[in-house]
């Protein structure tokens, strides 16, 4: 194929503004579906969790044939804490769509994508979607835009972006939101003429960077790159050059090219186009797939550091086996390390101990969607609290900050404020959203940020509005109290009853129902005080003459809190341990036994626990 019909774009916007929504429908008009097929929506969200969630993880790649113009188009993830998956695919792309909310307007998120587009000279498409809704504001929304653009230094051509109107669930486009078609023509249209086709070498030596991998039970590991020199063929010889520039003599087994949602096989790709290979066995992000006569390795790719980091070990509670699959320490290793080498924004590394590994990535959510996954998978273990990585420069301490925005009914602005307030936040600007809403931007250390969200849900009643965007680092701020109650911990082994809940209940807020397994040490609730309190939920009445067995059913038990997995990772204290296992997550204490905990902090947390 010549280069010169292929373009190459990454669509990218703020979480839940309707990227994938738009694949969707570009994919639909373009005709890859037969008509008869039954098509699920957000399509591009093949894994469970980015259903579930409604969000997308994994930057994946399609394409569409519009004119006899290839377009290979590479949807990505929204939210910052998947920033990898973005500043890698932006190797692969010489334009991107950025597409923002018709209400709403840019967001933090959209800002930290933007820079990694604008900072690699990418050409910017502008697309205001969801114009169909009823309080739409397009002049205003391109306005910001335009005032992002000069903000994150934009050159002049940059900044003269065209803009496209669209609705990605109706389908419709245009550019001018008053003069909507029924199609996405006008945007296939502006792509042709905006985006440049790849700046490629067809008659240089092969030269592909890894940018993307897969995995099929068959045929193994999947490169997914694009081809920047020369052509690549099956069954050729090709060179694999490392990041520390170690090499190898490799034979391609298979090449692909995408024809919309699938990988269609073929003997040769042409350079500028987005190929999968097949056969190159333990390949990683960065590495460069080159000719050996005249091998030209690319540049390995650069992302920011991690921010937070937790500990994987091997699962220590009295329920340890019961329920997981994969148990070991060694296989707990090999599928960290495993991700580490797909994820470049992941960092893990051994520890002095050999059951426990310490893993580092951007933020909660990060960690948070790889904990579910390997629980998924069969995995069983125990994280910690998420910590921050703080930096030494001339001998001072320095720690991540965040740019955090929140959106506040004025009825609850008060408590919003002084919850960031006590977790050190600046305030840095605030504006009027309408009549009742109030936006404030705050930097706050990140930190402060861990179990922000459940208190803020909370002190909102669910209708704020936050989000965050990695900020730099910042001198330590200082101790920041971010967790004001106790737990309530189990007294012994055994079932939680009736008659022993009811009387823990009275103490504070409990996470578990009746009749669940238990066992010393393991956290069922959240005190009341700071302190943290035993309680004995596996009491039962003692029976007489007088009382019947079935007296229980007069106790009446509050319906029990019921964390999600992001929450409990939230709730976690420093002497705290979360169990994960396929089937269920516990909350525990590290030192399980009550005289343990004592001596602990008695010796001022020295005792090895």
């Amino acid at each position: 194929m010549n280069p010169n019909n292929i373009r190459n774009i990454a669509i990218i916007a703020h979480v839940d503004h309707g990227k994938t929504t738009l694949v969707d429908a570009m994919l639909k008009q373009s005709h890859i579906f037969r008509k008869n097929q039954q098509v699920a929506e957000r399509v591009m969200d093949s894994n469970d969790l980015e259903r579930e969630r409604g969000i997308t993880i994994l930057s994946k790649n399609t394409s569409v044939t519009y004119k006899d113009v290839k377009i290979n188009i590479i949807d990505t993830p929204g939210h910052a804490d998947f920033g990898g998956e973005v500043e890698r695919v932006m190797n692969m792309v010489d334009g991107v769509l950025l597409l923002v909310d018709s209400v709403e307007g840019p967001m933090p998120q959209t800002k930290f994508v933007l820079r990694q587009a604008l900072e690699r000279g990418h050409k910017v498409i502008v697309v205001v979607n969801k114009i169909d809704r009823n309080n739409a504001r397009p002049d205003y929304v391109v306005d910001t835009t335009f005032d992002l653009f000069v903000d994150l230094g934009a050159t002049d051509e940059q900044a003269d972006f065209p803009v496209v109107y669209t609705s990605g669930l109706t389908g419709k486009g245009g550019l001018d939101p008053a003069n909507m078609t029924d199609n996405l023509e006008p945007l296939f249209e502006q792509i042709l003429a905006s985006i440049p086709s790849p700046q490629v070498n067809p008659d240089g030596p092969t030269q592909l960077q890894a940018t993307l991998m897969g995995y099929d039970d068959y045929k193994g590991k999947i490169v997914i790159g694009r081809l920047n020199s020369g052509t690549i063929r099956k069954h050729q010889q090709v060179l694999h050059v490392m990041a520390e520039n170690s090499q190898r003599t490799l034979k391609v087994s298979q090449v692909f090219t995408y024809q919309g949602l699938t990988r269609v096989e073929v003997d040769q790709a042409d350079t500028g186009d987005i190929i999968a290979l097949t056969g190159l066995g333990d390949v990683g992000i960065g590495d460069t797939i080159t000719d050996p006569e005249d091998p030209r390795p690319l540049p390995p790719i650069k992302v920011e550091e991690p921010t937070l980091r937790i500990t994987f070990g091997v699962n220590t509670s009295p329920f340890a086996g019961q329920e997981g699959e994969y148990v070991t320490s060694r296989k707990l290793r090999e599928r960290l390390y495993i991700e580490g080498e797909r994820d470049v924004a992941l960092r893990v590394t051994d520890t002095d101990s050999p059951d426990t590994f310490l893993v580092a990535g951007r933020g909660e959510l990060h960690l948070g969607i790889l904990i579910e996954n390997m629980r998924r998978e069969g995995y069983e273990f125990e994280v910690s609290k998420p910590e921050v990585i703080l930096k030494k420069i001339d001998d001072k301490r320095y720690e991540p900050v965040e740019s955090v925005e929140v959106e506040v009914s004025s009825e609850y602005q008060g408590a919003v404020v002084e919850l960031l307030g006590q977790r050190k936040g600046q305030m840095m600007d605030m504006s009027l959203l309408g009549e009742d809403t109030i936006r404030y931007t705050y930097r706050v250390p990140t930190r402060g940020l861990i179990g922000f969200r459940q208190q803020f849900l909370t002190a909102t009643r669910g209708e704020g509005l936050v989000n965050t965007l990695f900020a730099g680092y910042e001198p330590y701020a200082g101790e920041i109290q971010t967790r004001s109650h106790g737990s309530l911990i189990a007294w012994e082994n055994g079932t939680a009853t009736t008659y022993g809940l009811y009387a823990a209940q009275e103490r504070g807020h409990l996470f578990i129902p009746a009749n669940t397994e238990v066992y010393e040490g393991m956290v069922v609730g959240q005190h009341i005080r700071e302190s943290d309190l035993e309680v004995n939920v596996c009491k039962k009445k003692q029976l007489t003459n007088f009382r019947a067995a079935g007296s229980d059913d007069s106790l009446r038990l509050d319906p029990p809190r019921n964390l999600s997995l992001d929450d409990a990772l939230e709730y976690l204290a420093e002497d705290e341990l979360l169990e994960v296992t396929p089937k269920d997550f516990r909350i525990r204490k590290r030192l399980l036994k009550k005289n343990e905990r004592r001596r602990h902090q008695k010796h001022g947390g020295k005792v090895d626990g």
